[in-house]
Protein backbone atom coordinates (compact mmCIF):
# COMPACT_ATOMS: atom_id res chain seq x y z
CA UNK A 1 0.00 0.00 0.00
CA UNK A 2 2.44 2.38 1.09
CA UNK A 3 5.02 1.52 -2.07
CA UNK A 4 1.23 2.34 -4.25
CA UNK A 5 0.85 5.66 -2.68
CA UNK A 6 4.30 6.47 -3.07
CA UNK A 7 3.98 6.15 -7.21
CA UNK A 8 0.87 8.11 -7.13
CA UNK A 9 2.14 11.24 -5.21
CA UNK A 10 5.13 10.79 -7.41
CA UNK A 11 3.05 10.84 -10.61
CA UNK A 12 1.52 13.96 -8.99
CA UNK A 13 4.37 15.95 -8.60
CA UNK A 14 5.29 15.25 -11.97
CA UNK A 15 2.20 16.45 -13.40
CA UNK A 16 1.84 19.73 -10.58
CA UNK A 17 5.30 20.96 -12.06
CA UNK A 18 4.41 20.72 -15.67
CA UNK A 19 1.55 22.62 -14.90
CA UNK A 20 3.26 25.15 -12.56
CA UNK A 21 5.84 25.50 -15.26
CA UNK A 22 2.91 26.59 -17.58
CA UNK A 23 1.92 29.84 -15.78
CA UNK A 24 3.02 33.03 -17.49
CA UNK A 25 5.33 34.79 -15.62
CA UNK A 26 2.71 37.52 -15.03
CA UNK A 27 0.02 34.81 -13.97
CA UNK A 28 2.68 33.79 -11.38
CA UNK A 29 3.63 36.92 -9.96
CA UNK A 30 -0.30 38.17 -9.63
CA UNK A 31 -0.71 35.18 -7.80
CA UNK A 32 2.23 35.49 -6.04
CA UNK A 33 1.46 39.17 -4.51
CA UNK A 34 -2.10 38.22 -3.72
CA UNK A 35 -1.03 35.12 -1.90
CA UNK A 36 1.17 36.98 -0.06
CA UNK A 37 -1.32 39.76 1.52
CA UNK A 38 -3.13 36.92 2.37
CA UNK A 39 -0.49 35.63 4.20
CA UNK A 40 0.63 38.93 5.94
CA UNK A 41 -2.37 39.66 6.70
CA UNK A 42 -3.62 36.61 8.20
CA UNK A 43 -4.98 36.87 12.21
CA UNK A 44 -1.81 33.80 13.16
CA UNK A 45 1.14 35.66 11.22
CA UNK A 46 0.32 38.81 12.81
CA UNK A 47 0.47 37.74 16.16
CA UNK A 48 3.65 35.35 15.76
CA UNK A 49 7.18 36.85 16.74
CA UNK A 50 9.05 34.16 15.45
CA UNK A 51 8.35 32.19 11.55
CA UNK A 52 10.16 30.08 10.10
CA UNK A 53 9.37 30.86 6.35
CA UNK A 54 10.97 29.24 3.37
CA UNK A 55 12.81 30.85 0.41
CA UNK A 56 10.81 30.34 -2.75
CA UNK A 57 12.48 29.43 -5.91
CA UNK A 58 11.87 28.49 -9.91
CA UNK A 59 7.70 27.97 -10.20
CA UNK A 60 7.21 28.24 -6.09
CA UNK A 61 5.85 30.68 -4.33
CA UNK A 62 8.35 33.36 -4.43
CA UNK A 63 8.33 34.43 -0.44
CA UNK A 64 10.96 37.38 -0.50
CA UNK A 65 8.84 39.98 0.20
CA UNK A 66 6.65 38.72 2.52
CA UNK A 67 10.48 37.52 4.52
CA UNK A 68 11.47 41.12 3.74
CA UNK A 69 7.62 42.29 5.31
CA UNK A 70 8.15 40.46 8.21
CA UNK A 71 11.72 41.56 9.03
CA UNK A 72 10.54 45.25 8.33
CA UNK A 73 8.02 44.59 11.09
CA UNK A 74 10.37 43.54 13.38
CA UNK A 75 9.53 39.95 13.70
CA UNK A 76 12.39 37.35 13.85
CA UNK A 77 12.52 35.60 10.89
CA UNK A 78 13.96 31.99 10.60
CA UNK A 79 14.33 30.17 7.24
CA UNK A 80 15.50 25.89 7.26
CA UNK A 81 19.12 24.71 6.70
CA UNK A 82 19.23 21.42 5.23
CA UNK A 83 21.35 19.10 7.36
CA UNK A 84 22.83 15.79 6.25
CA UNK A 85 20.33 12.57 6.41
CA UNK A 86 17.14 15.03 4.99
CA UNK A 87 16.76 16.92 8.38
CA UNK A 88 16.99 20.77 8.78
CA UNK A 89 17.07 23.27 11.54
CA UNK A 90 15.89 26.93 11.77
CA UNK A 91 17.92 29.79 11.63
CA UNK A 92 17.71 33.51 12.65
CA UNK A 93 18.01 36.36 9.76
CA UNK A 94 18.62 40.03 9.89
CA UNK A 95 18.60 40.70 6.29
CA UNK A 96 18.05 38.75 2.76
CA UNK A 97 21.59 39.53 2.75
CA UNK A 98 22.48 37.10 5.17
CA UNK A 99 21.44 33.80 2.90
CA UNK A 100 24.13 31.99 0.82
CA UNK A 101 23.08 29.06 -2.18
CA UNK A 102 22.68 25.79 -0.19
CA UNK A 103 23.59 22.45 -1.81
CA UNK A 104 20.11 22.62 -3.76
CA UNK A 105 20.89 25.79 -4.79
CA UNK A 106 18.39 27.24 -2.35
CA UNK A 107 19.41 30.35 -0.34
CA UNK A 108 19.71 29.18 2.79
CA UNK A 109 21.19 30.88 6.23
CA UNK A 110 24.55 31.59 6.59
CA UNK A 111 26.77 29.68 9.26
CA UNK A 112 26.86 32.40 11.59
CA UNK A 113 22.88 32.88 11.19
CA UNK A 114 21.98 31.48 14.68
CA UNK A 115 20.30 28.37 15.34
CA UNK A 116 16.63 28.97 16.94
CA UNK A 117 15.26 26.02 18.50
CA UNK A 118 11.74 24.52 17.19
CA UNK A 119 9.81 25.11 20.11
CA UNK A 120 10.48 29.14 19.53
CA UNK A 121 8.99 28.83 16.19
CA UNK A 122 5.39 30.66 16.64
CA UNK A 123 4.75 29.76 13.30
CA UNK A 124 6.13 27.95 10.17
CA UNK A 125 5.36 28.44 6.24
CA UNK A 126 5.39 24.90 5.02
CA UNK A 127 5.67 24.79 1.15
CA UNK A 128 4.20 22.29 -1.12
CA UNK A 129 3.44 21.97 -4.80
CA UNK A 130 -0.39 21.87 -3.50
CA UNK A 131 -2.65 20.91 -0.34
CA UNK A 132 -5.90 19.78 0.13
CA UNK A 133 -9.26 20.38 2.39
CA UNK A 134 -7.83 18.69 5.24
CA UNK A 135 -4.31 20.23 5.04
CA UNK A 136 -2.68 17.19 3.45
CA UNK A 137 0.04 18.63 1.23
CA UNK A 138 2.49 17.25 -1.73
CA UNK A 139 5.83 18.55 -1.37
CA UNK A 140 8.82 17.85 -3.10
CA UNK A 141 9.43 14.59 -2.30
CA UNK A 142 12.81 15.44 0.05
CA UNK A 143 10.80 14.39 3.24
CA UNK A 144 12.66 17.86 5.17
CA UNK A 145 9.43 19.22 6.33
CA UNK A 146 7.94 16.00 7.45
CA UNK A 147 10.58 14.86 9.69
CA UNK A 148 11.26 18.91 11.03
CA UNK A 149 7.57 18.93 11.79
CA UNK A 150 6.95 15.48 12.88
CA UNK A 151 5.85 16.14 16.77
CA UNK A 152 5.41 19.75 16.15
CA UNK A 153 2.41 21.06 17.91
CA UNK A 154 2.76 24.72 16.87
CA UNK A 155 1.00 26.64 14.32
CA UNK A 156 0.90 26.09 10.46
CA UNK A 157 0.15 27.48 7.29
CA UNK A 158 0.28 26.48 3.29
CA UNK A 159 0.33 28.87 0.31
CA UNK A 160 -1.23 27.13 -2.76
CA UNK A 161 -2.56 28.59 -5.98
CA UNK A 162 -6.03 28.34 -6.06
CA UNK A 163 -6.05 26.42 -9.37
CA UNK A 164 -3.92 23.97 -7.80
CA UNK A 165 -6.30 23.60 -4.48
CA UNK A 166 -7.18 19.79 -4.44
CA UNK A 167 -9.70 18.38 -2.35
CA UNK A 168 -8.19 14.93 -1.62
CA UNK A 169 -4.06 14.04 -1.40
CA UNK A 170 -2.65 10.55 -1.16
CA UNK A 171 -1.21 10.48 1.65
CA UNK A 172 1.60 8.41 3.94
CA UNK A 173 1.47 7.97 7.38
CA UNK A 174 4.69 10.45 8.21
CA UNK A 175 3.46 13.36 5.88
CA UNK A 176 2.78 16.19 8.27
CA UNK A 177 -0.70 18.28 7.35
CA UNK A 178 -1.08 22.02 8.09
CA UNK A 179 -3.42 23.75 9.99
CA UNK A 180 -4.20 26.87 7.44
CA UNK A 181 -4.28 26.73 4.13
CA UNK A 182 -4.52 29.98 1.89
CA UNK A 183 -4.98 30.89 -1.25
CA UNK A 184 -5.47 33.89 -3.56
CA UNK A 185 -8.98 33.92 -2.80
CA UNK A 186 -8.60 33.74 1.27
CA UNK A 187 -8.68 31.04 3.59
CA UNK A 188 -9.66 27.32 3.36
CA UNK A 189 -10.82 25.46 6.40
CA UNK A 190 -9.13 22.14 6.44
CA UNK A 191 -10.93 19.60 7.87
CA UNK A 192 -9.09 19.47 11.48
CA UNK A 193 -10.93 15.62 11.97
CA UNK A 194 -7.79 13.42 11.50
CA UNK A 195 -6.94 9.90 11.78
Amino acid sequence: MGQEISKVKKILRQQMRAVLEELSEQERAESDQALTEQFLQHPKVVEANTLLLYYGVGTEIHTQPLIQALLDQGKRVCLPRCLPEHQMEARAITTLEDLRPDKYGIPAPGESCPVVPREDLNLVLVPGLCFDSRGNRLGQGGGYYDRYLEDYDGMSIGLCREDFFQVNLPREPLDVWVRYVLTEEGQVWPDLQRE
